[in-house]
């Protein structure tokens, strides 16, 4: 891409700074160009592999000198775009500064860097008694759940990333360094700067470090597969099972296309027909109960039986089968590339969503596996396409574009936990209209020049008069 001519001298006062932690080496730029998302590699001009907050202020000063974007980049694991450097710029990719700096466990929190991904912190935390439960699928980093506010599989019993991340250090537009809170387990101290980052996918400000809820692990965990005739059937499963109390940790609808494309993928050998994966957790008594609540609900809809799993190898198996549906799900049409996409309603609306966005891709002729954390009323998408064959490319946009006026409709969002990144940014004022607004002045006041992941949320012409 070829670095501006206002920026010619960057690139050696960054190697004065950082030595070799900053390259423009074209295989490391195109690394960090994409993710998973279907978009295509907007590689940076230069990436940087910072160590420390005041390393990561200084190089931010630097850039905000000769008016170089930035963009943050964490495990690469992001769906909508989040972190391609559509602008060029300079990249920061936190894979050194991985570290847990402090764990408080008669508080029950702890003190992250961003890069440390998910199953190295709990992995870390083993000897502790406590876990971090948010889960993404994906292996991804912390700071990019933070910014890009994920939720996963057990966001029904814990919360998404706004519910658990309880302070943030970060490194704003012009290198000062704040903190938006204390450790504190509640404050009313002021604007909660806190959840204002949590969500803004850097385009506000450089999370540098994250302090985060733990939670003890459960004495018991239970995990099984139930498969039911319908999506009806499954969903209304799931919404009785919340409406009753059960606190189940997890529950998640796979429909039957990505049951098999499952199936083929891990070699299991499941009902081909709409299955929900649940996970209970607590003492033995308390998971036995829910259990058979959960069991007796589902056969009043109609389930198919429960298929236990309740040693640990057996769950590992199970929810790895669900962590890969990425995989699974692009089995079934090979060398397609997935559309991937979400949306989030109230449960109420969850079946009906479902159920016409399935006649949807039916009548478009379209391989589209669902998979769901029907919990609370999010759902994945896969529009699995030929990125050479343009007339089903224009199909699976219209039909992405049809999933998410549908959702906005029924009262809900057009990104339950991706983000807005680059592939939602044309349904967010249909979804909040005038409030956008008011993103775009916070936005202008905290980085006016829109250095910050620039192209995200926003277009720069939304930002900048």
């Amino acid at each position: 891409m070829g670095l501006p001519i206002n920026t010619a001298g960057v690139v050696d006062r960054l190697t004065q700074m950082v030595g070799s932690r900053a390259t423009t080496a074209r295989g490391v730029l195109e690394q960090h160009g994409r993710s998973e998302a279907y978009h295509a590699s907007r590689p940076p001009d230069v990436v940087v592999f910072p160590e420390t907050t005041e390393e990561v202020a200084e190089i931010v000063k630097l850039c905000a000198s000769v008016g170089l974007p930035v963009v943050p980049f964490g495990a690469g694991t992001s769906l909508e775009g989040n972190a391609a450097a559509v602008e060029g710029g300079l990249c920061f990719d936190f894979s050194r500064m991985n570290r847990i700096l402090a764990v408080h466990d008669k508080d029950m929190d702890v003190v992250v860097q961003p890069g440390i991904t998910r199953k190295q912190l709990n992995a870390q935390l083993r000897d502790t008694g406590l876990f971090f439960p948010i889960d993404p699928g994906a292996d991804a980093s912390i700071g990019g759940m933070a910014s890009t506010r994920a939720s996963g599989t057990m966001a029904v019993r814990y919360g998404t990333m706004k519910d658990n991340v309880m302070a943030l250090e970060v490194v704003l537009a012009d290198g000062r360094i704040i903190r938006t809170a204390r450790r504190a387990r509640k404050s009313s101290a002021g604007y909660d700067l806190t959840r204002l980052f949590v969500g803004s996918e850097g385009t506000l400000g450089i999370l540098t470090e994250i302090t985060l809820k733990l939670h003890p692990w459960p004495q018991a965990i239970s995990s099984a597969v139930c498969s039911f005739t319908s999506l009806h059937d499954a969903v209304e499963t799931a919404i009785e099972i919340i409406q009753s109390g059960i606190p189940v940790a997890r529950v998640e609808l796979l429909d039957d296309v990505m049951m098999r494309g499952i199936n083929g993928y891990a070699k299991f050998g499941y009902r081909e027909a709409p299955t929900l994966f649940f996970e209970f957790h607590g003492t033995d008594a308390g998971v036995a109960e829910q259990a058979e609540l959960a069991q007796a609900i589902a056969a009043e809809h109609g389930g198919l039986g429960f298929e236990w799993a309740r040693a640990a190898e057996e769950r590992s198996r199970l929810w790895q089968a669900r962590d890969n549906t990425l995989y699974a799900g692009l089995s079934l049409k090979p060398g397609a590339r997935a559309m991937i996409t979400d949306v989030c309603v109230p449960i109420s609306r969850l079946a009906e969503c479902l159920v016409e966005n399935r006649r949807d891709v039916e009548a478009n002729g379209l391989i589209a596996p669902i998979v769901g954390h029907v919990g609370d009323g999010n759902f994945h998408m896969l529009i699995l396409i030929d990125p050479d064959n343009a007339d089903e490319v224009a199909r699976a946009k219209a039909l992405h574009a049809r999933l998410v006026a549908r959702a906005i409709a029924m009262d809900g969002t057009c990104t339950g936990e991706h983000g807005v990144g680059l592939g939602k940014i044309d349904f967010l004022r249909d979804e909040l209209g005038d409030t956008v607004d008011v993103m775009r002045g916070i936005k202008a006041a905290l980085d006016p020049r829109h250095l910050m992941n620039p192209g995200k949320i926003f277009r720069r012409a939304e930002v900048t008069p």
